[in-house]
């Protein structure tokens, strides 16, 4: 029996109705909700409301339902994800992730050539030795600035190891060198390569070298700083050294052993002369006025002889002399007074003679002044108020000086004696004289210990006294009773 009619259409109406239920969406739940979730028919009025994209770490895109009819409820789990949206991440920089590359300026390394010459001299070249100076221990470089690679323009080797030995090709490496200098290196000489010697301006050897020649020397021609110091320098005299180097403006050779004459002719640009501690002998030549740019002479420790040239005063540039320890005799040449600039003068142990000059007194910047072991006589010309001002100042071992006590005290322990009233040297007073001066010098408490002493003198007679009176009594009684012996046997 079929249903009736009425009763199917209410069936299919509660059907239709139950599908419609289960199709709509239920509200999403979820703390952070997708702002990309599962899309719903369009006809569907509860769609997720768009204000939920404020979830602090969003989602990746869900994949959409592919039937509108299924049910599709959100999973909250998946928005809560700390894996960032793809949307979200950000893209590399390329400032960040590009390496930081070294700046253009920095400054370029020394020529590898170099580098290999001063390895050959044991010198360290791990660091650059133009930025790492302070590595080379005691040697010192200095380095230009050019490019691609930097050139050494100075160059010290201090306490040289015994295993150094120069070479050739490494001096040929280092043409570029002005300044060069040996402290207290023993090696052997060589013959310098010709862009060496063409390009140095300034050659030290001091405790260095061994031994060298006058005709070594001579070839730096371009040399305006020359200093040899006790080095053993096998050559005539000092103008084989000098004789070419034209452009010479300081020039040392001290404790050389080196002999012959001062040259008559040395180059006018001549600032600093010192030829100290050698074997030179003769006069200084007149011809030396003609260095007036001179500041600094030192010809001390040498056998000259002579008389100071009387035109030394034309040295007007001249701040530093010493004459010491020659033979040089005469008189201190008045022309001296027109050196406005001496500071230095020292002309010791030699055998000058007559009166000291007072013009020294007026030289406003003298600070040194050494006169002692010669022949000088007379009263010295100096005041205390002089010789306070200075730092050093010597005249003692000259035997015909003297000083004027009314001016100066003796307690300035200057090595000479007073001057008597014609001007002479007293001779030293007696034993007794000194002792009474002593005595009136000190306290009351010595004169009256003196006193008593004297008083102490007046207790008895002397005992010679005493035997000579005793012995001429007895002789006096003597001849009275003999006489009156005589005249009782009558």
């Amino acid at each position: 029996m079929e249903p009736p009619p009425l009763l199917l259409s209410l069936l299919l109406l509660l059907l239709l109705s139950t599908k419609s239920f289960s199709a709509s969406p239920k509200p999403v739940i979820s703390p952070v909700p997708s702002p990309k979730s599962s899309p719903t028919p369009s006809n569907s009025s509860t769609s997720p409301s768009p204000k939920s994209k404020i979830s602090p770490v969003p989602s990746p895109k869900s994949s959409p339902t592919p039937s509108s009819n299924s049910s599709t409820s959100p999973s909250p789990k998946t928005e809560i994800s700390p894996v960032p949206s793809p949307e979200s991440s950000p893209t590399p920089s390329s400032n960040s992730s590009a390496p930081t590359s070294p700046s253009s300026s920095s400054s370029s390394s020394l020529d590898p050539k170099q580098l290999t010459a001063l390895q050959s001299l044991n010198i360290p070249t791990s660091k650059d030795p133009c930025t790492q100076p302070s590595l080379l221990r005691n040697n010192i470089t200095l380095c230009d600035s050019s490019k691609p690679f930097r050139h050494l323009i100075s160059l010290r080797l201090s306490n040289c190891s015994d295993d150094v030995a120069l070479s050739f090709t490494a001096l040929k490496s280092l043409s570029t060198l002005q300044t060069l200098q040996f402290i207290n290196c023993p090696v052997a000489p060589i013959r310098f390569p010709a862009d060496l010697v063409a390009s140095l301006r300034s050659f030290t050897a001091i405790s260095s070298l061994r031994r060298l020649t006058g005709v070594w020397l001579a070839r730096l021609q371009n040399l305006t700083d020359l200093t040899v110091s006790n080095v053993q320098v096998n050559a005539s005299g000092p103008f084989v050294i000098l004789g070419n180097l034209k452009k010479l403006k300081s020039v040392t050779i001290s404790q050389a052993n080196l002999t012959g004459n001062v040259p008559r002719y040395l180059n006018v640009n001549l600032t600093h002369v010192d030829f100290s501690g050698n074997k030179l002998r003769g006069r200084i030549p007149g011809s030396i006025n003609r260095l007036e740019k001179l500041q600094s002479l030192n010809l001390s420790k040498n056998s000259l002889n002579g008389e100071i040239p009387s035109s030394f005063g034309d040295l007007i540039s001249l701040r530093n002399v010493s004459l010491a320890s020659n033979s040089l005799s005469g008189s201190i040449p008045e022309s001296m007074s027109a050196i406005p600039g001496l500071v230095h003068v020292d002309l010791s142990s030699n055998q000058l003679n007559g009166t000291i000059p007072r013009y020294f007194s007026e030289m406003k910047n003298l600070k040194h002044l050494n006169l002692a072991n010669n022949n000088f006589r007379g009263v010295m010309p100096f005041n205390a108020s002089f010789i306070k001002r200075l730092a050093v100042f010597k005249v003692g071992g000259n035997d015909f000086l003297c000083y004027n006590h009314s001016s100066l005290s003796s307690k300035m322990k200057l090595g000479i004696a007073r001057c008597d009233k014609h001007g002479l040297p007293m001779s030293p007073p007696p034993a007794k004289d000194s002792s009474e001066d002593d005595n009136s010098d000190s306290d009351y408490n010595d004169s009256d210990s003196d006193d008593s002493e004297h008083k102490g003198g007046h207790r008895g007679p002397n005992k010679v006294v005493l035997g000579v009176a005793i012995g001429l009594s007895s002789i006096v009684f003597l001849i009275i009773f003999l006489v009156l012996l005589s005249k009782c046997c009558r």
